[in-house]
């Protein structure tokens, strides 16, 4: 845009109330993107490191589309089933089941790399937990104009920038996407394409402007599914953090997936008490938020606070939602990790959020209560059963 500043300047947060809160600007701008032509490669160099569920399905559309992508990973027999047999992709519906081959990396040969052409861009796609050394690995093989782009859950752009620099981060939210590693070398999505219905990528610079390479990264995105640039990100990213706060520790604390949750009286309110927390905490911290499951976060708060026009107007949408096909049939990531052994994220999702809430005087015993569960149920003090929720007595 005419009258932008570097892209690669400085950016330092800006002070809210003297509170050091990253300022947010207003929801309403956003630019979609249609994909390229397949083939049409934008001649750059991309890594994804961590190649899961998100960055294994965006991967494996950008591979098929014609860009220069290398795909990094810590589970070895992920990396060889890529070496073997490609990147196998598949849907619930809609979307023919395909396979490319890639060219995938174990972490300890990622050193092999700096004999070649640096990376021009690096998708971040660990566990949160991972990020502050994965930003670390992957910042010597950068293109001096090269940069990082967070596409995971939770709010990871503070600590990529403090490894690359504020000027190198820009966030990218996967909204709705609902994949999973099932094995080895195979993603699959629990749902078809977003499309016109639900943009699933939105795209952000960290200090709100509409830049080329931010443009540049959407419409790499956008061959995987519908996606968007916004002016937006830390709304984007909190409204996010408040759709992952509601269902991931639930699951994970709990056993069950989606669709049980929401159709059990109990753990939906709980949910929605979840929400209200996480909403009210992310207004005073003064982010616009975006809708949060298709609905008017004012809407959730009121219906997490008690308010019984809300609360029937919650219910209907969320019992809705779990009557469609597909609706629900799956674990949220953290449901997955607690069933494959895996570390959470709990302490970056609703643990986030507590912190967060400390800073400018939100209570938040939901969101704490479901924190210590989780963390005891990863420990193995617990075993996962809906009666650690329902058994709850907050305020």
């Amino acid at each position: 845009m005419a009258g932008d500043q570097s892209e690669s300047s400085l950016y330092v947060p800006r002070l809210r109330n003297g509170k050091g809160v990253l300022e947010s600007r207003p929801s309403g701008r956003r630019m979609a993107a249609r994909p390229r032509e397949r083939g049409r490669s934008m001649g750059k160099r991309i890594a994804i490191i961590g190649a899961g569920a998100v960055g294994g399905y965006a991967g494996a559309h950008l591979v098929r589309a014609g860009e220069d992508v290398t795909f990094v990973d810590m589970w070895p027999e992920h990396v060889e089933a890529m070496r073997r047999d490609g990147l196998r992709i598949t849907h619930l519906r809609d979307v023919p089941e395909f396979s490319v081959p890639v060219r995938a990396l174990h972490i300890t040969d990622l050193q092999g790399v700096a004999k070649e052409r640096p990376f021009d861009i690096a998708f971040l796609c660990v566990k949160a937990y991972d990020t502050a050394w994965a930003s670390t690995m992957v910042r010597q093989y950068l293109a001096p104009g090269g940069y990082c782009v967070s596409l995971q859950n939770c709010m990871n752009e503070e600590t990529i920038a403090s490894v690359v620099g504020w000027g190198r981060t820009l966030g990218a939210i996967a909204s709705s996407i609902t994949v999973e590693l099932m094995t080895p070398g195979h993603v699959h999505r629990n749902s078809g394409k977003g499309g016109a219905a639900h943009t699933v990528f939105r795209v952000g610079e960290v200090h709100g402007r509409i830049t080329d390479r931010a443009r540049e990264v959407t419409a790499l995105l956008a061959q995987a599914d519908s996606a968007l640039t916004t002016t937006n990100l830390w709304g984007e990213r909190w409204s996010k953090l408040v759709v992952n706060a509601m269902s991931n520790g639930i699951s994970a604390s709990t056993g069950l997936i989606s669709r049980e949750v929401l159709l059990d009286d109990g753990l939906r309110q709980f949910t929605a008490r979840l929400g209200a927390e996480a909403i009210r905490t992310g207004q005073a911290l003064g982010y616009a938020l975006e809708e949060v499951f298709h609905m008017d976060p004012e809407l959730i708060a009121r219906a997490g606070e008690g308010d019984p026009a809300a609360r029937r107007a919650y219910d209907e949408q969320r019992i809705a939602e779990a009557g469609k096909p597909g609706g629900g049939a799956h674990r949220p990531s953290m449901g997955q990790d607690m069933v494959k052994g895996r570390r959470t994220e709990i302490e970056f999702l609703n643990g986030f959020i507590v912190e967060r809430a400390k800073a400018v005087g939100i209570a938040t015993p939901a969101n704490a209560a479901l924190t210590g569960i989780v963390k005891r149920v990863e420990r193995g003090e617990l075993q996962p059963d809906p009666r650690h929720i329902r058994e709850l007595r907050l305020n």
